[in-house]
């Protein structure tokens, strides 16, 4: 408790810094992939991606990131045990910061889309088996997290897969390819507007006190869709037949007017990201204000200030303006060719998955579940469109995620133990 009172000022600019350098990491790696399809499938410039990002990112971030949040993130170290030792869990959540925000700046700086979930989950279990000891983690949602590097990204390769057969089917395997882009467009538009509105429900909006129950959920949910439906029909039928645009790539008309639906996608799915993975930098510094501020009690939730949420959302942006570009180039460019037809069935289904894992309880990456989705539009095409060797390299680099994060995260442990005992 000593230590708490004595260098409390100090852990909360240490707190506020390292969140800080988190989030950088986060809108570095993940916004990108949130953007990538956008970018790759040259539907908008990357300057319009960023610009787009930080409006709904920020806005996510703010709005529903988050007014209570678990100081512990995702209940993987047991809270009671550190309540005799608070400084432990402050040296902890610093080092776990610390350490997945290196680990995400080496990540980005080599263009690999790694999980900043499992950086900082990776970060907090090696802090706890090492600092307090092995018996306070709990090993089974540590299992639940590795099962889930298999099951998001099949699951979404999977809907991928067959949202682009739907597409060959409807629209580009057709007779008259552009007349049934105009048509069954609108109703692609009315999914991804009630998929995203459903993503915002049931994993940010619960955090602003607007607890509604499934079925409330799903009617707002329709009800946003057919909006959004609305509005794209509008840019959908201003999309005028350019026969002198489809002699070298047979379908540069249809991909037009795809092109809308993916800037529909695009601000949707940044607004998603930015109040679901936020907590991924602020949970640890919410624990760490928790802790500080009650004199060193150890509470399981903690009311969260807004300074915090906009600490994280300024972070993401930064990151996206100043690294972004590096990863959106992997995800978007290097795993297989993206038009905005393919673009937009990887975004949905990368959607689609965070819904049924949100439902399920199952802690997933939105950066797995992308990666697994782009592959799975690639396969529509055959074996021939993907790139092996730049998939190889992003499977080793998830492989390496949590060891990493625990290692570093291990390291700063003992280092911030030594400086303040």
């Amino acid at each position: 408790m000593e230590i708490v009172s004595q260098y409390g000022t100090v852990f909360l600019v240490l707190a506020a810094v390292f969140g800080l350098f988190m989030a950088w990491g986060i809108g570095a790696n993940d916004v990108a992939n949130a953007m990538a399809t956008s970018v790759g499938s040259k539907a908008l410039t990357i300057k319009q991606a960023i610009l787009i990002a930080a409006i709904f990112e920020f806005s996510g971030a703010i709005l529903a990131g988050g007014q209570v949040t678990k100081t512990i993130r995702k209940g993987i170290v047991d809270a009671d045990i550190l309540s005799g030792n608070p400084e432990l869990l402050l040296y902890g959540m610093l080092a776990s910061l610390l350490a997945a925000g290196i680990w995400l700046l080496i990540a980005s700086r080599n263009g690999w889309p790694v999980s900043t979930t499992h950086s900082i989950v990776g970060a907090i279990v090696g802090f706890a088996m090492v600092g307090i000891g092995m018996d306070t983690v709990h090993w089974d949602k540590v299992g639940f997290i590795v099962m889930s590097w298999v099951v998001s990204p099949v699951l979404a390769g999977f809907i991928a897969y067959m949202l682009f057969r739907s597409v060959q089917a409807l629209i580009l395997n057709t007779a008259e390819p552009f007349e049934n882009a105009k048509k069954y467009v609108p109703y692609y538009i009315f999914l991804v507007g009630f998929i995203i509105a459903l993503v915002t429900m049931v994993k940010g909006l619960k955090h602003v006190g607007l607890n509604l129950h499934a079925g409330e959920q799903y009617l707002y949910a329709f009800i946003i869709g057919g909006i959004i439906m609305a509005i794209g029909k509008v840019f959908v039928n201003r999309v005028k037949l350019d026969p002198k645009a489809d002699k070298k790539f047979h379908f540069t008309n249809v991909e037009r007017v795809f092109g809308v639906l993916m800037v529909v996608t695009a601000c949707a799915m940044a607004f998603a990201h930015g109040s679901n993975d936020v907590a991924n930098a602020i949970g640890p510094v919410a624990a760490v204000v928790s802790v500080v501020q009650s004199g060193g009690e150890v509470a399981a939730k903690s009311a969260l200030p807004i300074w915090v949420l906009a600490l994280g959302g300024v972070g993401i942006v930064i990151g996206l303006m100043m690294y972004g570009k590096r990863v959106i180039a992997t995800v978007g460019n290097q795993i297989t060719e993206l038009t905005p037809s393919r673009g937009f069935a990887a975004t949905l289904a990368a959607a689609t998955t965070v819904v049924l894992a949100s439902g399920t309880g199952l802690p997933i990456s939105t950066t797995h579940t992308l990666v697994g989705a782009v592959l799975g539009v690639g396969l529509a095409r055959g074996m021939a469109a993907l790139n092996m060797t730049v998939i190889r390299n992003i499977f080793m680099s998830w492989i390496v995620t949590l060891p990493a994060g625990a290692i570093l995260s291990i390291l700063f442990f003992f280092i911030l133990k030594g400086v303040f005992s």
